[in-house]
């Protein structure tokens, strides 16, 4: 885990808050024509402390990457909608992703903080879009420049922007699993029921059969005692009548058996996409312990109205504010030991709960 001095933080944000000429500078300006190099990710640091986020309006004020800074994380995560593009004009896509990502904050954070990351809809090109998206190929180029995926990655040459990364020594490891819920997904039909929005797909996949083979091959042959797995789109809640996995009950069964039936050690789901942050908790039969997810959304907007909805599985309150999450691992001990805690503007704590992996 790195140490970085309260001085070095404050000096790295007043050398990126400096005015260029053709620099943009929060909303106005123009791009520039090269892009600065972020933090490279070293595969055999220790890893302590991840935080992760979603749904970030490139056009609106980006005063959360000081907050997520203070917390010195060893990696950041997007969880999707790193940008709000809507579009099938790519000029217009990779304008948003340089606004993004020459932002003074943001590029603070990545001076000193590795990036890796999804997709959600919005970056993807369409609100709520699937397989049907017609820019889909040219969309994942522009996300991995965007995350300066280098050239020659496998990434770069297959169809899905899914992508797995090992970090940390042999004993301490985390496998972060990057699942690509958007270029195989199936249709999702209107629903005029009240509260729903969209019927429910009882055949639809989400993954596509390619990528439902990578990922059991990465967990079978994994050897991390911890894994993160990251979808754009919430996994484990059902009730909520908006975007999620249980649109697709087969497709989420075929995820919750296949990590019955392999095993991971220590996994746990993280998604975006709703604007609230909540923790959600199942007791998976098979995989011998809890099953967490914590949602995380969104860092620039959130609902505009205070509200509440029903999640059987949440554990801790619902979270509506502008937010950011955090992922403790302690690894001493015999098996390290997990806690999330999700923050608000004013970096004050939302939620916070140890993850416990004994079965009720």
């Amino acid at each position: 885990m790195r140490f970085i001095t309260f001085a070095s933080m404050l000096l790295g944000l007043l050398l990126f808050s400096g005015c260029e000429p053709g620099r943009r500078t929060g909303n106005k300006g123009t791009e520039p024509a090269t892009l600065y190099q972020g933090q490279t990710l070293d595969t055999q640091a220790e890893v302590q402390t991840i935080a992760f986020g979603s749904c970030d309006r490139q056009d609106s004020p980006q005063d959360m990457w000081p907050v997520i800074l203070r917390h010195q994380p060893d990696l950041w995560i997007w969880t999707g909608d790193i940008i709000y593009a809507d579009t099938e004009d790519m000029d217009k896509m990779r304008s948003m992703y340089l606004q993004q990502k020459n932002d003074p904050g943001y590029q603070a954070l990545h001076k000193i903080t590795p990036i890796i990351g999804i997709w959600d809809d919005h970056d993807y090109g369409v609100n709520d879009g699937g397989k049907e998206y017609p820019r889909k190929r040219e969309s994942q180029q522009l996300l991995l420049d965007f995350l300066d995926v280098p050239p020659t990655a496998p990434v770069r040459q297959q169809e899905g922007a899914y992508q797995s990364f090992t970090l940390g020594p042999p004993g301490r490891q985390v496998k972060i699993l990057l699942l690509d819920a958007r270029y195989f997904r199936d249709k999702l039909d209107k629903s005029l029921l009240p509260g729903r929005r969209y019927e429910i797909n009882t055949t639809g996949d989400v993954l596509g059969e390619a990528q439902w083979r990578w990922l059991e091959s990465e967990l079978r042959t994994s050897t991390a005692q911890v894994h993160l797995i990251a979808s754009g789109i919430q996994i484990i809640p059902e009730e909520q009548g908006y975007e999620k996995w249980a649109n697709f009950p087969q497709a989420r069964q075929r995820l919750l058996d296949l990590l019955a039936r392999t095993k991971p050690k220590g996994a746990v789901l993280i998604s975006g996409d709703r604007h609230i942050a909540e923790l959600s908790r199942m007791d998976l039969p098979g995989l011998g312990y809890p099953l967490y997810e914590i949602t995380s959304s969104g860092i620039t907007h959130t609902w505009t109205l205070g509200g509440s909805e029903p999640n059987q599985y949440r554990v801790g309150p619902l979270v509506v504010a502008r937010n950011f999450g955090l992922l403790k691992i302690n690894w001493q001990g015999d098996s390290p030991s997990l806690r999330v805690e999700v923050y608000n503007e004013q970096d004050a704590i939302q939620l916070a709960e140890p993850l416990s992996w004994s079965s009720r």
